[in-house]
C-alpha cells in the first residue's frame, strides 16, 4: 500500500510539474507591455508581448490616448486621454473596448496608478489650472475606480506628480519639488507621514516600486543625462542602472522582478521601448519605430492577483489540484 502511494504520489507530483513548466512557458509567451506611441499620427494606447512580438492598437481617437496602467486583475487598463479637450483619466478594457471616463472635470487629470486590491486609482491633477500654464498646482489624488470619491492626498502649494502604489497598498511613492528640486518621495495611503527619499539637487521622477516592495526604481538627470536608478524603499543604496549618453526614462518593473522596462532614445532621434535586466545588464531594444514610443506598463498574467479572492488567478487551478 505504501508503495503504491509513493508511486501515485510521485506520478500526481510529475503531472503537476510537467503541467506548471508547460504553464510557464505560454503565460511567458503572453506577458505583456502596454506603451504609448504616435506611430499612427497622433499618441495611442499599444500593447504588445513583452518580447516586443503581436504589437496592436488598443485606443484610436484624434485627441491622444497616453500613460498606460494595468489593473491588478489584468482585465482594465486605466489611460489619460484628450479626447474631451482637456486631460481625463479614462479606463478600457484589455482589448481596448468599452471606454469610459472616469473624472470628467474642467482641470487636467494625468499619471493613473492602481492601488494592489483594485479599489482604488491614485493620479495627479491640476487643480483650477490648463495644461498650458506651467504654474498649475498638481497635486496627487486618489478615486475610487469608478472615479466616484475623489481626495486630495498631498494638500500643498507646491507641484506634487506621478504618484507610485507600493505593493502591499500601504504607501504611495511620488515626484514633488517641495525642497527646491525635483525629487522621490513617500507617503501613507491617506496622505500623511511624507518624506523625501532621494535629497539630490538634480531632478529625480518618475518613481517605479519593484513586486516585491523593497526597491523604488525611478529616472534622474543628475549625471547630465537621465538615467534610470534603483534605491531601496527608504532613499537608502541609490545606484545607477544606465550609464548611456541618451535619455533613459520612465522605469516599469516587470512582474516578477528581474527586468525592468524603460523608454530610450539610444537607439534612435526619438524614444523606444527597452528592457533590461534588474541589475542594469543585458538592455535591449524592443520596439524599432521613427515615433515616439514611452510610458512603458508591465502586466504578467503568471504574477496577476485577483484582488476579489486574494489569489493568483493564473495558478489557482493549479493550487487546488494540489491539495
Amino acid at each position: 500500500m505504501q508503495g503504491r502511494y509513493t508511486l501515485a504520489h510521485f506520478i500526481l507530483t510529475s503531472v503537476l510539474a510537467l503541467g506548471m513548466t508547460l504553464l510557464m512557458v505560454g503565460v511567458d509567451a503572453h506577458a505583456q507591455i502596454a506603451f504609448t506611441s504616435d506611430r499612427d499620427g497622433n499618441y495611442e494606447i499599444y500593447v504588445m508581448d513583452a518580447n516586443g512580438k503581436n504589437l496592436r492598437r488598443l485606443t484610436n481617437d484624434r485627441h491622444g490616448d497616453l500613460e498606460p496602467s494595468w489593473s491588478p486583475g489584468g482585465k482594465r487598463i486605466a489611460f489619460v486621454s484628450g479626447r474631451d479637450w482637456n486631460l481625463e483619466i479614462y479606463v478600457m478594457d484589455t482589448d481596448g473596448t468599452n471606454p469610459r471616463n472616469l473624472t470628467n472635470n474642467p482641470v487636467n487629470d494625468r499619471h493613473p496608478s492602481w492601488s494592489p486590491d483594485g479599489k482604488h486609482i491614485a493620479f495627479t491633477s491640476s487643480g483650477d489650472r490648463t495644461i498650458a500654464d506651467f504654474h498649475a498646482n498638481w497635486q496627487i489624488y486618489v478615486m475610487d475606480t469608478d472615479g466616484t470619491n475623489p481626495r486630495n492626498l498631498s494638500n500643498n502649494p507646491i507641484n506634487d506628480w506621478h504618484p507610485s502604489w507600493s505593493p502591499d497598498g500601504k504607501r504611495i511613492a511620488f515626484m514633488s519639488d517641495r525642497d527646491g528640486a525635483a525629487e522621490i518621495y513617500v507617503m501613507d495611503t491617506d496622505g500623511g507621514n511624507r518624506r523625501n527619499l532621494t535629497k539630490n539637487a538634480s531632478r529625480d521622477e518618475n518613481p517605479s516600486w519593484s513586486p516585491d516592495g523593497k526597491h523604488i526604481a525611478f529616472d534622474s538627470y543628475r549625471d547630465g543625462n537621465h538615467e534610470i536608478y534603483v534605491m531601496d524603499d527608504d532613499g537608502k543604496n541609490q545606484r545607477n542602472l544606465t550609464n548611456n549618453p541618451s535619455k533613459d526614462r520612465a522605469p516599469s518593473w516587470s512582474p516578477d522582478g528581474k527586468r525592468i522596462a524603460f523608454s530610450s532614445n539610444r537607439a534612435r532621434k526619438q524614444p523606444e521601448i527597452f528592457v533590461m535586466d534588474a541589475d542594469g545588464g543585458n538592455p535591449r531594444n524592443l520596439t524599432q519605430d521613427p515615433d515616439d514610443d514611452t510610458n512603458p506598463a508591465w502586466y504578467d498574467p503568471a504574477f496577476a492577483v485577483d484582488p476579489a479572492g486574494k489569489q493568483f488567478t493564473t495558478w489557482g487551478w493549479l493550487k487546488r489540484v494540489a491539495r
